[in-house]
């Protein structure tokens, strides 16, 4: 059955937001070369949109791509004249073998995105260059996305990754699961690149469907990989609370017209009592042995917001002394813009608003939408008319989301009302 440019396109885009970093783990699993792979898959895409709109889209997408990009690493192999081409080329071939018996099980295609993780956190690479190059390999963000979040320019950050991927290669980095007495001093840049893909996830626009989207769910279920990897390392137990605990808030963020519903306003009926019953378990492991890291008390926070679905209010002072710890962790200026909120509704819009100036230090907090939607609240509650407008119109301007946009208008609105009455 044929299939059109547009749903041959909308199936490929799928695929790659959903299996590209087990696609490239897979393909690169065997010769340690990252960039190869990722070539061959761009190759394998390419002809996927040229194909499937004439043969029709194939009952595994994901198959047809592993075998055709398998056929391009196993093309370039036999093309190299020396022996070692040769061996690479035999090796191509019996992964090409491999993929045929795996036929149309997409569950078959083995999931080695944890190894290549590890692998792309190596003590050899640059540590600053480590989260990126996951986010890159695993979620296929492009540079100049990746550079935004790390705030240095595009091409030094393309720089830094081909830099890091050609480590990899010349220096062999394996792509399995290292022993566990090496895992921590590489486990951090795990942690920070699963939250970023759950982060993306949860922030990009998303339909009235109570399930999450693929990003969201990928780094749900690398978290729970990494809990039965290291089932007594607090930070695992704790990020993946951290993410549980949003999840079980997924439903209540949209009202049934797609309008955004912001956390004080949300409906707790709709909020899932089994993920958040899974998230209280999964931090009381974390926090049994008494150290606390930065997954810990977000994790905390959370849990403090959700508890109201069974006490009816929101315990703002405990919220403040949890940001408090965590702002003295990590002395984050998004951390710092959280904080201001719980210390407005705890002590005040002024002591809120004059927390917030602490962030205010990083200038590229001011390209940061939440910190002009913080702003424009805390002013608008403060009865500040001028400022808040002026804070409203940069939140919307830098937000990506139309219900958001239209929420922030909506508030803009009601503190204009209030203050004319």
């Amino acid at each position: 059955m044929q299939a059109s440019d547009d749903d041959a396109g909308a199936t490929a885009e799928m695929v790659a937001r959903r299996s590209y970093g087990k696609l490239v783990a897979v393909l690169a699993s065997r010769h340690c070369d990252l960039a190869a792979a990722e070539d061959a898959l761009a190759d394998a895409f390419a002809a996927a949109l040229r194909a499937w709109p004439i043969s029709g889209t194939p009952e595994n997408p994901e198959a047809w791509l592993l075998t055709v990009a398998r056929r391009r690493q196993a093309d370039d192999a036999r093309r190299k004249s020396t022996q070692q081409g040769a061996e690479r080329h035999l090796a191509m071939l019996s992964d090409e073998l491999e993929t045929s018996r795996e036929g149309m099980d997409h569950d078959a295609i083995p999931d080695r995105r944890l190894g290549l993780m590890f692998a792309c956190a190596h003590p050899a690479i640059d540590a600053n260059v480590r989260t990126p190059l996951i986010l890159q390999t695993i979620l296929g963000f492009d540079a100049k996305d990746i550079a935004g979040a790390f705030l240095v320019s595009p091409t030094a950050m393309s720089q830094r990754l081909v830099r890091a991927k050609a480590k990899i290669k010349h220096a062999r980095i394996s792509f399995s699961i290292p022993d566990p007495d090496v895992l921590p001093e590489r486990l951090d840049h795990v942690l920070d690149a699963v939250y970023a893909c759950f982060t993306a996830g949860w922030s990009d626009a998303f339909s009235l469907d109570s399930g999450p989207n693929d990003l969201s769910g990928e780094a749900v279920w690398l978290g729970r990989m990494l809990v039965k990897l290291l089932p007594d390392h607090p930070a695992t137990s704790g990020l993946l609370a951290l993410m549980l605990f949003a999840e079980a808030r997924r439903r209540a963020r949209r009202d049934p017209e797609g309008r955004f519903v912001p956390l004080s306003k949300q409906d707790v009926a709709l909020w899932d009592v089994g993920k958040i019953e899974e998230g209280n378990s999964l931090l009381r492991a974390a926090l049994a042995n008494g150290e606390l890291e930065r997954f810990q008390l977000m994790a905390a926070i959370q849990s403090a917001h959700v508890a109201r679905c069974a006490t009816g209010r929101t315990d703002w002072p405990a919220i403040v002394l949890l940001y408090d710890a965590l702002y003295s962790l990590t002395q984050s200026p998004v951390v710092a813009i959280n904080r201001a909120m719980a210390i407005g509704e705890d002590k005040g819009w002024s002591a809120g608003l004059d927390a917030l100036a602490s962030a205010e230090v990083d200038q590229a907090i001011f390209q940061y939408q939440p910190y002009w939607a913080t702003k424009a609240e805390l002013l608008g509650r403060a009865g500040d008319r001028d400022g808040m407008g002026e804070a409203f119109r940069m939140a919307v301007a830098l937000s990506d989301d139309a219900a958001v946009r239209v929420y922030l208008e909506q508030r803009r609105q009601y503190f204009l009302d209030a203050v004319a009455s």
